[in-house]
């Protein structure tokens, strides 16, 4: 769970996860990740004294696909969850997430499912809509929405893919994806529960689109993630991933 500026919200949505995972599985851990916070969040973190919660923290931030990086080197499950830490995102049923890696790699939350109950401002639904179109155009990528906060993936396909990506901020879930895609691993989307309040800005938009052009422009032009693929294959260790 990356975490910036969320003293507001950091312990409602570290009690709806907990409670959440407790419902589905006796054996989880709860990674927080503070991405430089400047508001206090590092302080609420750790005074949680449960011991499946595992704390990771820096003093600069850098950004969210940074930040999950940064605590996946503390992760030792077989499955792994990548949960947005303000608690707006959750899944419909968790357990159904779960069942899911049994026959996929990765599997992840979509705000276009049909099952899916999405309360948002329309002008997000908008830009949402618009960056997945262009994403799909760009990268290839077949998924409906690759930006809700709720992924999962079985560890072993997400340390092969990881390796690759280098987007910090904004469009890591989308990078994640158009390189998972690569590898021919198998991607299910399921329903998530939404009530997103905040809008975008337009410093964040531009961001966003900047780091996609990136991303085709390795995939597309450069082979970047296809040329180094190839060359971590001989040395990749499904047992000491990293």
């Amino acid at each position: 769970m990356p975490a910036y500026n969320e003293a507001d919200s950091i312990e409602r949505g570290v009690a709806a996860i907990d409670r959440q995972f407790e419902a589905v599985s006796e054996d989880y851990e709860i990674i927080l990740v503070d991405d430089g916070s400047e508001d206090g969040t590092r302080k609420i973190m750790e005074e949680f004294t449960d011991k499946k919660i595992k704390l990771v923290g820096y003093d600069r931030n850098q950004g969210k696909g940074h930040a999950i990086k940064i605590g996946l080197h503390s992760a030792t499950g077989q499955f792994a969850f990548l949960i947005d830490s303000d608690s707006e995102i959750q899944a419909k049923d968790l357990a159904n997430y779960v069942d899911a890696l049994g026959s996929a790699d990765f599997v992840i939350g979509s705000k276009r499912h049909p099952h899916s109950t999405v309360r948002t401002p329309a002008g997000r639904r908008f830009l949402s809509l618009g960056f997945n179109i262009l994403e799909r155009l760009l990268t290839g990528v077949h998924a409906t929405d690759t930006q809700a906060g709720l992924k999962a993936a079985r560890s072993t396909a997400l340390y092969q893919v990881l390796p690759l990506l280098s987007v910090k901020r904004y469009a890591f879930d989308a990078e994640l994806l158009a390189v998972a895609s690569l590898f021919d691993f198998k991607i299910k989307e399921l329903p998530v529960n939404i009530d997103l309040k905040a809008t975008f800005s337009g410093r964040q938009v531009f961001r966003m689109f900047i780091d996609l052009l990136g991303i085709a422009y390795r995939l597309r032009i450069r082979h970047w993630y296809q040329k180094n693929k190839l060359s971590m294959s001989d040395t990749y260790n499904p047992i000491i991933p990293w």
